[in-house]
């Protein structure tokens, strides 16, 4: 029977900041897995589907299998902190209960998501008694901060801030950055290898402006870092994250409401992946989306292309073979304000037939 606690890793970041990228990097790394470390992991998607779920599960370590087994969970009715006594804190009991399955957890919340009451909540009796916080991991967008903006999408973070009835910020934006910030134990610049030393060194500077000294900061490319920088860090950050500052002072997990925003699920026939990503574009630009996500089937390739947009960027890529279990076809995840799904579709089925 295992009686030491079980260390916990929480990844957070804005929308589209590269936190499952990382996450992807972590489960695919070969000191995890049958041979290695056990990780379980919690997924705290906005969505009506688990496409984060699914990208994780096309990694090469078996993750089906992972989640076959009771390791993979998903909390899809918005950001943890919203959700803390409505499933994670069953969730949590669960993985207590299963402790001698696994070795470290990982947590990937939302880009909705304010950290310090998540981490907060590991004070609860049952589940300070079979966990600990490792680290806090705040991924932060290189490029979009070198512009200036935090997020690739700032509109997106500013809906965040006015979905909660309780504040009223001039600088919204900054604020939640800052936020986060003040909750790492970790900072991971993501994308550093679009940004140059200059600018590294200019979001290097504003990152350690808001946070002590002895919080690292380190660059990602393509969401690779040695396990050793992420894992084992021992921070044991419930005990200190009441000392932090944040913007919210002590709010309950049912304040924070996240109603304003809409999630939609459209769907396409098979098509070449160019048209496929020039159609979404032009949604993106007509109605107020600020995520989207899902997979695609391209006529003749056998593998599934996953599709991320974050405004107006969109990157796609092949993460695995269709089954022969599975029907080949496109479906997106669209996140954003005031989003009626048959406008939608009805707009991508115009798009992509002309």
């Amino acid at each position: 029977m295992q009686t030491s606690k079980i260390p916990a890793t929480i990844i957070t970041g804005f929308l589209g900041s590269g936190k499952t990228t990382l996450l992807r990097h972590i489960l695919g790394s070969t000191k995890v897995g049958r041979q290695g470390l056990r990780v379980a992991v919690i997924i705290n998607e906005f969505g009506e589907l688990g496409i984060d779920r699914e990208i994780l599960k096309g990694c090469d370590i078996g993750c089906e299998e992972q989640e076959q087994a009771g390791q993979l969970f998903e909390l899809a009715n918005g950001c943890l902190c919203c959700t803390v006594q409505e499933e994670f804190f069953p969730v949590m009991e669960q993985l207590a209960e299963r402790r001698a399955d696994f070795d470290h957890l990982i947590i990937e919340t939302s880009g909705l998501a304010l950290p310090k009451p998540l981490v907060q909540a590991f004070n609860w009796p049952s589940i300070k008694n079979a966990f600990t916080v490792d680290a806090v991991v705040t991924v932060v967008d290189g490029p979009a901060t070198a512009a200036g903006q935090f997020a690739e999408n700032p509109q997106a973070v500013d809906a965040q801030r006015r979905a909660d009835p309780n504040l009223d910020h001039e600088s919204p934006l900054h604020e939640l950055f800052e936020d986060q910030l003040s909750s790492a134990d970790l900072v991971v610049i993501s994308k550093a290898d679009l940004i140059g030393e200059r600018e590294r060194g200019e979001v290097e500077a504003l990152i350690r402006a808001e946070v002590p000294a002895e919080v690292k900061i380190v660059p990602a490319h393509n969401g690779r870092l040695d396990l050793d920088i992420l894992l084992g860090l021992n921070k044991a950050s419930e005990e200190t994250i009441h000392l932090r500052p944040d913007h919210h002072g002590e709010h309950d997990a049912e304040d924070h409401d996240h109603d304003a925003f809409d999630s939609v699920v459209v769907t396409l026939p098979q098509m070449e992946r160019e048209p496929l990503l020039a159609a979404l574009q032009q949604l993106v630009e007509r109605h107020t989306i600020y995520r989207v996500k899902g997979f695609a089937a391209l006529p003749g390739k056998a593998m599934r292309l996953v599709v991320h947009g974050v405004g107006r960027r969109f990157d796609a890529y092949f993460d695995r073979r269709w089954r022969e279990d599975e029907t080949p076809g496109t479906t997106i995840v669209l996140i954003g304000e005031q989003l009626d799904q048959a406008v939608l579709q009805q707009a991508l089925d115009a798009a992509t037939s002309a």
